[in-house]
């Protein structure tokens, strides 16, 4: 009996939105550069980046959501990050896609509650491996732990409990 192999998916879910969130920090980075308005700059990714011929596979739900999410909620989002910027910095005075970088990994720790906050955490300095090389995703990493501590302390508390044990010891 001859079999047909089964056609290959398009891409994990995990990979998918992994694309997606990479898309969306450049998203974030032309609505931030340009002034764009977000609904043009997603409907153009979506149609030139995410669903032509060739284009990134990339969850585009997700993708959507992350830059509408961060372009509703960014005074919220740039609030809560310059509180976790070393003292003497401002968010403006950071570089454009690192900024981005952050606000989208600020979105999903804020209104994203079933992805875990070490995944967020995890996809964000990947993204930012992605662009720099140098200490950026070092900052991303101890810029959203921070971030992820303060808004879910709930998913730490193991890691706070095996902590406190070793010292009584």
């Amino acid at each position: 009996m001859i079999t047909t192999p089964e056609p290959k998916k398009r891409g994990s879910q995990r990979s998918r939105r992994a694309a997606a969130r990479l898309a969306a920090v450049q998203a974030l980075y032309q609505v931030d550069l340009t002034a764009a308005e977000p609904a043009k700059v997603i409907a153009e990714f979506r149609q030139h980046r995410i669903d032509s011929d060739g284009g990134i596979k990339a969850d585009r739900d997700f993708f959507g959501e992350i830059v509408e999410g961060v372009s509703a909620r960014r005074e919220e989002i740039d609030a809560l990050l310059t509180r976790l910027l070393a003292e003497g910095w401002a968010l403006p005075r950071l570089e454009t896609v690192l900024r981005a970088i952050l606000r989208a990994g600020a979105f999903e720790l804020l209104a994203r509650g079933d992805v875990p906050a070490r995944v967020v955490i995890d996809e964000y300095v990947n993204v930012a491996r992605a662009f720099f090389s140098d200490k950026e995703p070092g900052v991303v990493n101890g810029i959203l732990d921070r971030l992820a501590h303060s808004l879910r302390a709930e998913e730490f508390e193991d890691q706070t409990r095996a902590a406190e044990d070793t010292t009584d010891r």
